[in-house]
C-alpha cells in the first residue's frame, strides 16, 4: 500500500544554511527537528531528504566529507529519516532538482503516494521538484527561503518544524 512522504531538503531547511558544509562541527539541525520527524514517524509518514550537492564536483567538499556532515545531521535527527538522496553533479543533471530523479529514485525503493506527499524546502528549485512530482510544495523562509517568497509554493511557513506541525494536522492520512 502506497504511502504519504514528506521530502525534505538538507541545507537551510533541516540544519542551519553553511555554504558548502564540510565540517561535521558547523552541523546544527533546526532546533524542535527532531521531535517533530518523530511525530511524523508516529503518525505513518515516510520521511525522505533530497539534496543537491553540487559542492563534490566544485571540489569544495569531498565525497567524506559529505558523509561525515550526513552521518552527523542524521544522529542529531535521531536517524528519523527512511532515506536520503543525493545528487553531486553539477547542472544540468536529470537527478539535480529541479529535476525528479531524486524523487523518482524514492518511489523506486518505497511506495510513496506522490499525491499525498510535501516537498519541503528553502529554494525555489524544491519547490519546482514538489510541483514538477505531483507533490504539494512548502516553502520555509529559513536558509535562503526569504528570497523566494514569490516562487509559487503552495505554502509558506518559517522553517520545516513549522510546516511538519502543518502536515500533521492534514487530513491526507
Amino acid at each position: 500500500m502506497k504511502r504519504p512522504a514528506v521530502f525534505f531538503d538538507r541545507d537551510g531547511t533541516l540544519m542551519d544554511e553553511v555554504d558548502f558544509c564540510n565540517d561535521p562541527a558547523a552541523v546544527r539541525a533546526l532546533p524542535g527537528m527532531k521531535e517533530a520527524l518523530t511525530e511524523l514517524r508516529n503518525a505513518g509518514w515516510l520521511i525522505f531528504i533530497i539534496t543537491n550537492q553540487s559542492g563534490i564536483a566544485r571540489g569544495k567538499i569531498s565525497s567524506a566529507q559529505y558523509e561525515a556532515v550526513h552521518k552527523e545531521l542524521l544522529h542529531q535527527l535521531d536517524y528519523q529519516i527512511d532515506a536520503t538522496y543525493f545528487c553531486p553533479d553539477l547542472p544540468p543533471s536529470p537527478r539535480r532538482k529541479p529535476q525528479i530523479g531524486m524523487v523518482l529514485d524514492a518511489t523506486r525503493d518505497f511506495p510513496v503516494n506522490l499525491a499525498q506527499s510535501y516537498f519541503v524546502g528553502d529554494k525555489e528549485m524544491d519547490i519546482e521538484c514538489g510541483k514538477r512530482s505531483g507533490m504539494h510544495s512548502i516553502l520555509v523562509t529559513s536558509g535562503y527561503g526569504d528570497r523566494y517568497r514569490d516562487c509559487g509554493a503552495d505554502y509558506l511557513f518559517p522553517d520545516a518544524v513549522a510546516a511538519a506541525k502543518f502536515i500533521l494536522r492534514g487530513k491526507f492520512l
